[in-house]
């Protein structure tokens, strides 16, 4: 049994639905089975079974294991991210889980500049200690995040940032699904590290130049400084305070540490990653 912890987020349900693409039936965990169930589409809900469990109870997690060969691990970015994640690693050891996936960061180190990637530093790092066999997945920045720029390009034509000329990787959540799909149905490819980045890396000029290519009209880059994006986002975008310093670190990391496409995700799947004009031109209505 393949048990997906984190199935109501994003990379949860694309893993779901990769699973359910190669006929593999799934435990698909949520706060809210209900709520789970009517949002998935019919093929993938005949392979996965909405089942209720909450990151904050462990007795509920041991529930949900229960028989469980195999655990995905990838639960949204919070505060309480590595008590949560720690909660499923622990229970899913209890429970004799052999192989537990884990959606991870790039810079997943001590001494990080981003202090989420730090947070998962310490959960990788317990998973080194169990012995258990782990699969971690290094997702750069999600294409799906972009999404969140279309209210501002619609209105003024604008994307704020504080990468300067710096470029940055997008990888579509399709893709970090259907590579975890594949790791959690192909046992050669466990207990790997996959860094996934896309296929190419784009400055916020760059993108802004796509952009505007696709709308047939300007899209303009507005560089700020770290504290001047993190004073945008609380206050123009209402992003919590926390999450606003997550997407400056993130930019910020990329100034410091050269970012350039890595063909892990061609290697394990066999296939070229999706691109960023793809995304953009699917997703076009959004922006204009």
């Amino acid at each position: 049994m393949i048990v997906i912890m984190g199935a109501a987020g994003a990379t949860g349900g694309a893993t779901l639905r990769g699973l359910a693409a190669l006929g593999a039936p799934s435990r698909a965990l949520s706060r809210d089975p209900a709520r789970l169930a009517a949002g998935l589409d019919e093929r993938t809900l005949a392979l996965a079974e909405p089942f209720p469990a909450d990151a904050g109870d462990p007795d509920s997690l041991r529930t949900a294991f229960r028989g469980a060969h195999q655990v995905l691990l990838t639960m949204a970015n919070s505060p309480d991210q590595v008590r949560y994640e720690l909660n499923a690693v622990e229970a899913a050891l209890d429970c004799g889980v052999e192989h537990i996936v884990k959606v991870s960061a790039p810079a997943a180190e001590p001494d990080s500049p981003v202090a989420v990637s730090r947070g998962h530093h310490l959960i990788e790092e317990r998973l080194r200690s169990s012995g258990v066999t782990t699969t971690v997945l290094r997702p750069y920045a999600f294409m799906q995040k972009l999404l969140l720029l279309a209210p501002g390009i619609a209105a003024a034509g604008v994307v704020h940032g504080a990468m300067g000329q710096a470029r940055c990787n997008y990888v579509d959540v399709r893709d970090i699904g259907d590579l975890a799909a594949d790791v959690l149905t192909r046992p050669e490819l466990a207990g790997a590290e996959y860094p996934l980045t896309g296929g190419r890396a784009y400055s916020h000029a760059e993108l802004t130049a796509l952009l505007g290519e696709l709308l047939g009209r300007p899209v303009r880059h507005i560089d700020l400084t770290p504290d001047g994006l993190h004073a945008h986002l609380v206050e123009r975008a209402g992003m919590p305070g926390w999450l606003a310093a997550h997407v400056v670190e993130i930019q910020q990391l990329a100034v410091v540490r050269r970012e350039a496409p890595d063909d892990a995700f061609t290697r394990a799947t066999g296939r070229s990653p999706r691109t960023l004009e793809a995304f953009l031109q699917e997703h076009l209505h959004l922006f204009r």
